[in-house]
């Protein structure tokens, strides 16, 4: 039997005994959950069938070009009648070739030998490189094929060297032979040979491309049955809708598949493993339903409010970890628990925070569902996917011991290697940056033709990204110049994210995925945001540039101790910055006229509007109402039918954040504070009331006049999605929040304890307000003879 000594020979010999094997598998590609269905009757998985019928005789075989095996054909010397001492030397250059093959073929066993000792003795350790199942499969039998090989290799070679005419050595042959014959007999049991020679070849090879780290820092691909790289292109955490609930899958980008797999629990000290729960060939994939008759699957879509209450809560308990880390007396398992616990907020809340649909689809009738949280991220898989799809694919089936070969390498293919959640992150990291970004769109350039254009902008928040603004749309242009400025609030964000749509008005090519974007993105890019460069006074322009587009904006960034102090306004003829008494008073009203006027333009053409005082207005626009409302310009009323009614919103809350002091006073602030954390619901009534009376008339009627309005807009849930909870959260530190004078007196003194500590309960005090039943002021006054108003 003829021996081949290189690598590349033993991996064609794994392949064609691969390749001669009959794997019972669907070509439609693989769903774990559907596993069962490929059990036998006793419960077993469905094991390959193997043809053990002979192929070939055990005599001695050469392989002809095209592969197939042939019969030896002796030389013309060898044949009767041939010179006999010509035969004999041809005999020995013969054998002698067998003795440098072996020889060749010994270093190489040594040379496998080399690692695998100190690869054994590490796999017990808790920081194996190899399991020891993965070292036994990997140098299975070497030891003693290096045994049998050296015995003959000692043998044949003194023979050889006192060469004659009387040597034999046809029983060396004989012995060599037979015991392969055994260690051949000792593989094919249970019929696992094939998948036995196929499991060696893919461990062995990814495990040595794997020890390259010189050359290769991280690997990218693991090998095909056929000797073919499958390279990772890309990887993330998605989350994915699988029988009605919300599960967090680790979803990997082949060349020439998508597998979708989980984190398998493992016991302490172990390496993380992935489990496939399904895979598609990208031949396969889709994005279009075949048929437009399908149902699709409700998305259970949780209020905005309980998002918002998470990421107060964890905010809460990052202060206490950096207050831990900080005491003297701090204790490093008080701060792991407080990890732990964050770890599981976050991770609730990256499950449950995405709702923009990215389905795809088997061409075989098989649907899959994510969630993603940016559209951003959505056009990254797809242009992914579809780039690979260019290329001339063909469908790929997997066996059981391919796809858990593939599914096992992930691990150390990954690029994306931890949930993206803040309790994930080395201490060293930058944390990011809580305040507030300004950013000026400018223009675009770089359109070939005319279109409908407007600019979304995205930032990470909380580990995922979500979008905070949007430019109007300019109409029938290759040059939009939009110069809009907008405020966006970061909560540790790293990045700012640029997209720029065509706006599609065509009704007819309406996707059928809830909450689908059916307009085109043009072009999408996007920048750090180096602490460094933002937190300069100045405006900083840059440029991206996207597929030939070139959006050109400004930035600069203003921390939240700077953003959220109380300046009064050293002009006292305005209205912003100035006391709600003295405006009252000035113009004779009980309620000032910019929070009557943008009442009642919200009320007649914004309470519909999704997202009403929650979307950002655009800041070039709500700074041109309020120059106007200072200086009680006569086009107010103009202004405010033709201005957008985001920002008419967004000058209302400017209003009440630009109060020297919030509209709830300073002096009662703790008060507020104390009542809203009783837990007597009899005298948290009483407290809450007693407060109420106690504020002066101007910022009482304001109050209540504000509490009916968001009232009427909260009624409107179901289409403007504004909820109490939503409107308490958006109003409610601004609404309580102290001047920068109380913040200097102590009650609060750091920027991060207004924003975690306290902003929860400013919260609860305004939606304690929102959820009471209508306040009359006539009715509180007439109170008020019977209680105390010192507070």
């Amino acid at each position: 039997m003829q021996r081949v000594a290189t690598l590349k020979n033993v991996q064609k010999l794994f392949c064609f005994l691969h390749d001669s094997i009959y794997f019972n598998y669907n070509t439609d590609g693989y769903d774990g959950d559907a596993a069962e269905d490929r059990k036998s009757q006793d419960g077993s998985e469905t094991m390959p069938f193997i043809d053990e019928s002979p192929t070939i005789s055990p005599s001695l075989c050469a392989c002809g070009p095209d592969g197939e095996a042939i019969s030896p054909v002796p030389p013309e010397d060898l044949l009767p009648g041939g010179d006999i001492e010509k035969g004999l030397e041809m005999k020995k250059l013969v054998l002698s070739g067998f003795l440098a093959s072996e020889e060749i073929y010994i270093n190489q066993l040594e040379a496998l030998l080399l690692p695998m000792r100190p690869l054994k003795a590490t796999a017990t350790t808790s920081q194996p490189v190899l399991t020891i199942q993965q070292v036994e499969t990997i140098f299975y039998k070497i030891q003693d094929i290096f045994e049998i090989h050296k015995e003959f290799y000692d043998a044949l070679f003194p023979h050889i060297q006192q060469w004659d005419e009387k040597v034999a050595v046809g029983h060396l042959f004989q012995k060599l032979v037979r015991v392969a014959i055994n260690q051949s007999t000792n593989l094919s049991v249970n019929h696992s040979i094939g998948s036995f020679s196929l499991c060696v070849l893919l461990i062995s090879q990814n495990f040595l491309s794997s020890i390259n780290e010189e050359i290769d820092p991280r690997r990218t691909a693991v090998t095909t049955p056929k000797g073919e790289a499958r390279q990772l292109v890309k990887d993330g955490f998605l989350v994915e809708v699988s029988e009605g609930s919300r599960k967090l899958r680790h979803v990997f980008l082949f060349t020439d598949l998508l597998l979708c797999a989980k984190m398998k629990k493992t016991s302490v000290g172990r390496h993380q493993q992935y489990e496939c729960k399904w895979y598609i060939p990208l031949a396969d994939l889709t994005f279009q339903l075949l048929d437009d008759s399908d149902v699709l699957p409700h998305i259970q879509v949780l209020p905005e409010h309980e998002i918002e209450e998470m990421k107060t809560k964890i905010s809460v308990i990052k202060s206490e970890i950096q207050k831990e880390k900080k005491a003297l007396k701090g204790q490093s398992r008080n701060v792991e628990r407080l990890r732990k616990k964050m770890n599981e907020q976050e991770s609730w809340l990256l499950l449950h925070s995405p709702t923009i649909p990215f389905r795809i689809h088997n061409k075989h009738g098989k649907s899959y569902l994510f969630l993603l949280s940016s559209d951003y991220e959505r056009s990254e898989w797809r242009e992914s996917i579809q780039k690979l799809q260019r290329k001339d694919l063909q469908t790929c089936q997997l066996s059981s011991v391919e796809l858990q070969v593939l599914t096992s390498s992930c691990f150390k293919l990954r690029t994306v290697h931890n949930i993206p959640v803040t309790s994930n992150k080395d201490d060293e990291e930058t944390p990011g940056l809580y305040g507030f970004l300004h950013v000026i769109v400018h223009s675009a350039k770089g359109f070939k033709e005319s279109a409908n254009l407007y600019c979304t902008l995205e930032v990470d928040s909380y580990g995922y990204f979500v979008s905070k603004a949007k430019t109007r749309v300019f109409r029938d242009t290759t040059e939009p110049q939009w110069n809009e400025e907008f405020e966006i609030e970061l909560e540790g964000s790293q990045c700012l994210r640029i997209l720029c749509y065509e706006k599609c008005y065509d009704k007819t090519k309406l996707n059928k995925d809830d909450n689908e974007i059916v307009d085109i993105i043009m072009g999408k890019g996007q920048v750090q945001l180096d602490p460094q460069t933002v937190q300069s006074k100045n405006w900083h322009m840059d440029v991206i540039e996207m597929n030939g587009i070139k959006v050109e904006f400004s930035m600069k960034f203003t921390s939240r101790d700077l953003s959220l102090k109380r300046t009064p306004s050293k002009k006292q003829s305005g209205v912003f910055g100035v006391k709600i008494s003295v405006v009252t008073k000035r113009e004779r009203s009980k309620v000032p006229y910019i929070v009557r006027q943008c009442i009642e333009e919200v009320e007649k053409r914004g309470i519909d509007e999704v997202g009403i005082y929650r979307i950002s207005g655009v800041a070039t626009d709500i700074q041109a109402l309020k120059a106007a409302f200072d200086t009680n310009s006569k086009d107010i009323l103009v202004m405010l039918s033709d201005m957008d009614i985001n920002a008419i919103a967004g000058t209302l809350k400017l209003y009440f954040r630009e109060l020297p002091e919030p509209l709830l006073t300073d002096r009662l602030y703790p008060a507020f504070m104390e009542g809203i954390a009783l837990s007597d619901p009899a005298a948290k009534e009483n407290c809450m009331m007693h407060l109420l009376r106690s504020l002066p008339d101007p910022n009482l009627i304001t109050f209540l006049s504000l509490l009916e309005h968001l009232k009427r807009v909260a009624d409107n849930e179901p289409i403007n999605k504004m909820s109490l909870h939503n409107l308490g959260t958006v109003f409610g530190p601004t609404l309580l929040r102290p001047s920068e004078s109380e913040v200097t007196k102590g009650h609060i003194t750091l920027a991060t304890d207004i924003w975690s500590h306290d902003v929860m309960a400013q919260v609860q005090v305004l939606l304690y307000y929102l959820q009471h039943p209508p306040i009359s002021f006539a009715e509180l006054k007439r109170n008020t003879l019977y209680f105390s108003t010192d507070v």
